[in-house]
């Protein structure tokens, strides 16, 4: 008798096991990768009373609408041209980075990191074409890639940063000019390699070291907004407009690590600004190489008009699929993109002396992220005081109204 009810037990048991885990697994794919998109409060009114009679159809397909506007207008113009001026010719030598970039764009879309931190290192470590030249390819491809998602990100009212678009942008466009004339001619390709793959793994190790702590309090935009936060989004990127004259892209992920370490907003809100960034900046940046210092290769006009296509399409779906992972899952990709570039630096044996400063670089880089880690805890708790404090809770309200100033 007790052997049949145990014989019954393990057999209800064999039966809910594998459902457990697939209600497990479920849960887990909803938490991480189906989390909801992170919209302005209107939109997300709209959405949340899911009122499809009242809903136009604009609200009810924004996000696909957003997709497909870029998509298709520069597909035309770039067919147009394509079929006038036979860029069709180029693609049997010309191969390699539109498959690059089919990667390169989605993950410039849907993270902090621009495709040209795909675009540069398989340009410089894989076809070993040089680095002023991968340089300038990737500021050309992102000004078309991500405009196109910038206008998805913007189309889809997605949360954005605002005081770090404006701030960073003006600092970033002083930063890449001074760069393209003064800085840039110093150093060698390995050098630029070496600081660009240095630097940002150290952040990478930073934000893995911040993520640690369970339930870190974050922010939607950057609390109590003065003077001084914006002298600080100024000098950053003025340092990210220096990284994009040597390497493309920087702007982006400088500002990502100020917004996320210092400020702790949340990375569904830093993403998406650091595209709109991105955007920025690279437009500055070809139009600084074109038209004003006139030195872009023929060979990186080449890349730039075989990849188009590919990038158009690949940068705004990134941003449609990133905006509804969690802020962990974004994360995780910077933690394997840095790493990944720091392993494909070393396959490529650089001179010990730069493995050396390499290795001090992000020695050094880690503790100053640390630090504007801790510094970002003090104004976290700081934050957090002054919201509790009811004479305070005036002037904080008045802020996240200047904040929807701010918004398009």
């Amino acid at each position: 008798m007790v052997s049949n009810v145990n014989k019954g037990d393990e057999e209800v048991c064999a039966a809910t096991t594998p459902t457990t885990k697939k209600r497990k697994f479920a849960k887990f794919i909803r938490k991480y990768f189906l989390e909801g998109q992170k919209l302005e409060r209107e939109v997300h009114q709209v959405v949340q009373n899911n009122d499809v009679d009242k809903t136009s159809v604009m609200e009810r397909y924004r996000k696909y609408i957003g997709f497909l506007m870029p998509m298709c207008f520069m597909q035309t113009v770039w067919w147009t041209l394509a079929i006038r001026y036979n860029i069709f010719r180029l693609y049997p030598t010309r191969y390699e980075l539109p498959i690059t970039m089919i990667v390169g764009a989605t993950v410039a879309g849907m993270t902090s990191e621009g495709g040209g931190a795909i675009a540069f290192p398989v340009m410089t470590l894989l076809l070993h074409i040089d680095a002023a030249v991968s340089r300038d390819f990737s500021l050309m491809i992102q000004s078309c890639g991500m405009t196109s998602a910038a206008f998805t990100i913007i189309w889809m009212k997605i949360v954005i940063e605002w005081h770090s678009v404006v701030f960073c942008s003006l600092g970033a466009v002083a930063g890449i000019v001074f760069g393209f004339h003064v800085l840039d001619p110093l150093m060698t390709g390995a050098q630029k390699k070496m600081f660009f793959v240095s630097i940002w793994f150290s952040f990478a190790l930073s934000l893995f070291i911040l993520n640690t702590r369970k339930k870190r309090r974050t922010f939607e935009n950057i609390p109590n907004f003065c003077s001084s936060k914006a002298l600080i989004l100024l000098l950053t990127g003025l340092f990210g407009g220096l990284c994009s004259a040597f390497v493309g892209s920087g702007v982006d992920i400088c500002s990502f690590s100020i917004l996320t370490l210092l400020f702790r907003i949340t990375e569904k809100v830093a993403t998406p600004t650091s595209v709109i960034l991105m955007a920025v900046n690279t437009c500055v940046g070809f139009f600084w190489r074109q038209l004003i210092m006139c030195d872009i290769s023929q060979l990186a006009w080449e890349y730039f008009e075989v990849s188009v296509p590919v990038v158009v399409i690949f940068a705004p779906l990134g941003s449609l699929i990133g905006s509804h992972f969690h802020r962990l899952v974004l994360a995780s990709f910077v933690y394997l993109l840095e790493t990944v570039a720091l392993i494909g630096f070393l396959f490529t044996r650089p001179p010990v002396s730069l493995v050396i400063v390499g290795v001090a670089i992000i020695i050094f880089s880690l503790l100053f992220f640390l630090v504007v880690g801790r510094l970002g805890a003090m104004l976290a708790r700081k934050s957090r005081s002054m919201d509790c404090n009811p004479e305070v809770k005036t002037s904080s309200s008045i802020s996240i109204i200047e904040d929807k100033t701010f918004q398009p």
